[in-house]
């Protein structure tokens, strides 16, 4: 008996120890108040954190101070409006102990997310080709207003409070741990505004939407309110991964989102290409789910095509084009000329960054520019042939390279034959000898479509089919 009590006594030395350093631990903030962040301009800024029940905390930024009173080992205090500034301030957050942070700035913030195409870093990666143009990106990435918030992969069965990232100034040391995406989106974007540009990138590869979707949003779908009230009476440390339902939205997004945004841009599909009907309502879904989490109203969201790739099916892009439909301040950045047939990790990325910027620039700032490639409209048949109608044609359609092509055509029934295309004018005329009473038109309708449909922005046609399959 003596011997036990011997070997009682160390364990309750150091839990002693530990419950005097928990219960004097200071104040902590948020791990998105930190070095080097970006606080969004224009709107109220929050700034929360953990510490000791009843402790004052008092914040100061840019000549505002707010005061709280830490209750249930959180607290959080509110700044006015915050003007755009690139001058780096001081963040100052005072209970018990103080924390300063240096090189604060004011602008806009965007969140990066999705799968692998967007997780994919600017600098040379195992297993992946090489981004084209990295080298000269990163070695003149001298740019002191762009900041990226890199979130670290975690998973979660509930919501989590802090995603313990970090904020990273860009320069030829650090670009090339960028998002490639987000990198060339910030640089692309950054100077137009003249204002900081801050980067919340929280992406993993090979992940489906549902992932990234919150537990309450799926229980509205039928094919996944099984499952997540499944998960929900497991254990309390159940077996899941990465692309169980709503894991990585609790893990990787859910603590994003009291900080102020400008609006988003994702890059994801691949894992949901086999589920193309499925993908028509659960993408909006996720979309309005994020809005309703950060509580913005509907911000910008832009989001990429699926490029052309042997794995991909059509349908999925077609889901992709449907949501613009079905979802309000949305964009959609075309890439059926920079797909790789072979490699579902193309390695042009620079103009998705630099096709997501102008959407960014016309959806959010209003500017009066082109930002999409021309999108079908309607269909009419006259004489014989199919005349199509597209929305942002850009000044004008044009068939990059030479002839138009990219187009099948069919008459009653589903077997398309390919056909010849002429632009005439804001419209495209199809036809084929083969069908004289034409019912449907098909564009780029394949896993790889070779087309070359462009506006006069040098922006490509979305590939469409006029007979889509309602559900």
């Amino acid at each position: 008996m003596k011997n036990k009590s011997f070997k009682i006594w160390p364990a309750l030395l150091c839990s002693s120890l530990l419950l005097a350093f928990t219960a004097h631990a200071g104040v902590k903030p948020n791990s998105l108040f930190a070095d080097n962040c970006i606080l969004q301009r224009g709107v109220p800024a929050p700034v929360w954190g953990t510490a000791d029940n009843g402790e004052k905390i008092t914040v100061t930024f840019a000549g505002q101070t707010a005061t709280t009173i830490a209750t249930n080992g959180v607290w959080k205090v509110w700044l006015k409006p915050l003007k755009a500034n690139a001058t780096p301030q001081n963040l100052i957050i005072q209970g018990d102990t103080t924390c300063t942070f240096t090189n604060v700035l004011v602008g806009d913030v965007w969140v990066a997310s999705g799968q692998s195409n967007m997780e994919r870093q600017l600098g040379p990666r195992l297993y992946q080709p090489e981004i084209i143009g990295w080298r000269e990106a990163a070695a003149s990435a001298n740019f002191p207003d762009i900041h990226e918030f890199a979130v670290p992969e975690h998973l979660s069965a509930t919501p989590t409070a802090d995603a313990g990232g970090k904020w990273t100034v860009c320069s030829p040391q650090t670009a090339p741990d960028f998002s490639a995406v987000g990198f060339f989106f910030a640089r692309a974007l950054q100077p137009a505004l003249k204002v900081p540009v801050g980067i919340l990138f929280s992406a993993w590869g090979g992940t489906p939407a549902e992932s990234w979707t919150s537990a309450a949003a799926l229980k509205t779908l039928n094919d996944f309110r099984p499952q997540i009230q499944w998960m929900e009476n497991q254990p309390a440390t159940p077996n899941y991964n990465q692309n169980c339902p709503a894991v990585l939205y609790n893990g990787m997004i859910a603590p994003l989102q009291a900080f102020p945004i400008k609006g988003v841009i994702w890059y994801q599909g691949e894992s949901n290409c086999e589920r193309g009907r499925q993908y028509r309502e659960l993408f909006p879904r996720l979309i309005a789910d994020w809005r309703q989490g950060w509580d913005q109203g509907d911000f910008p969201f832009l989001f990429v095509q699926i490029a052309p790739c042997k794995y991909w099916t059509p349908e999925i892009r077609e889901a992709q084009l449907l949501t613009l439909g079905k979802s309000k301040n949305t964009a959609m950045i075309g890439t059926a000329d920079i797909g790789d047939a072979n490699d579902m990790h193309p390695a042009q990325k620079a103009p998705v960054g630099e096709r997501l910027a102008l959407a960014a620039r016309a959806l959010a700032y209003g500017e009066h520019l082109e930002y999409s490639g021309p999108m079908f409209a309607k269909m009419k048949i006259k004489d014989g042939r199919a005349v199509i109608s597209f929305t942002h044609t850009g000044g004008g359609l044009m068939a990059k390279g030479g002839e138009l092509k990219g187009f099948t055509i069919a008459g009653g029934t589903t077997n398309f034959v390919p056909a010849k295309a002429e632009i005439k004018g804001k419209t495209v005329v199809v036809w084929s000898d083969a069908v004289p009473s034409p019912t449907a038109v098909r564009y780029g309708w394949a896993k790889v479509p070779d087309v070359n449909l462009f506006n006069q922005a040098g922006l490509p046609a979305s590939p469409f089919r006029t007979d889509i399959d309602q559900p």
